[in-house]
């Protein structure tokens, strides 16, 4: 399979040699496989692969959460290996913002609460998260607890947790495959003008051709390498 073309925008995230694997009993089972990509600032790329086709590996290399056994991430002028894991978390916190299938916000804090906790991690002023659930149209729902909305409304305030503290990269995990087809796609559509108007790259892992289609960029990841031939991919 072919390595993805360099990207026309200014590189935000470049990965060289980027290979991990896990053992399962006695086969070890490589899912990436010497990976190359440049991700360009304000770039949306669309990652398409079935399950356990290395998706969810490749976002924690990318956000520090783990390390590769070889090859080198770089995020502008960071390289990731050469920091320890309080550094790697540091970074995490102030550069990235996740958004996750299943919302994985804090049951126990209200709607505006889960919005301000990374702002008082990154020490930034509380006014972004009214901001934030303005842009979400859900500014009513600031003081309910998220198992009080619909799962709709819970990633919106995901998209909003993931954007609030002004970071340069979006990872998004499969984030409307908890959802119904009308609702999804109205997510998808909040989150691309979002991350759009802010100027983010925004990196989206999904197995649906249709989420892909409003990417810059789609590439799919199978037996460990990128390939942009996707309508050759097989499913």
């Amino acid at each position: 399979m072919a390595q993805s073309p360099a990207t026309n925008h200014s590189p935000l995230l470049s990965l060289r040699g980027l290979t991990h694997s896990y053992r399962e009993g006695e086969r070890v089972r490589q899912v990436l496989d010497h990976i190359d990509l440049d991700i360009g600032e304000g770039e949306f790329i669309a990652i398409l692969g079935r399950s356990g086709s290395g998706k969810s590996t490749l976002f924690n290399l990318i956000s520090g959460i783990d390390q590769p056994q070889s090859g080198e991430i770089q995020m502008l002028e960071t390289r990731l290996s050469a920091l320890n894991e309080h550094d790697r978390t540091m970074y995490r916190r102030r550069n990235i913002g996740f958004i996750y299938q299943f919302f994985n916000l804090l049951p126990t804090l209200t709607v505006r609460e889960n919005l301000l906790l990374p702002l008082e991690l990154n020490k930034l002023p509380p006014d972004r998260a009214d901001e934030l659930l303005a842009a979400v149209e859900l500014t009513d729902r600031a003081d309910s607890f998220p198992d009080c909305l619909s799962g709709g409304e819970q990633q919106r305030i995901a998209i909003a947790r993931a954007l609030v503290h002004d970071p340069g990269l979006v990872l998004a995990d499969e984030p409307t495959g908890n959802l119904d087809m009308q609702t999804g796609q109205h997510i998808l559509e909040m989150l691309d003008r979002l991350v759009r108007q802010s100027g983010k790259t925004l990196v989206l892992a999904t197995h649906s051709r249709a989420v892909a289609e409003k990417a810059d960029r789609v590439l799919a990841l199978a037996d460990g390498k990128f390939t942009t031939n996707v309508e050759a991919f097989a499913w």
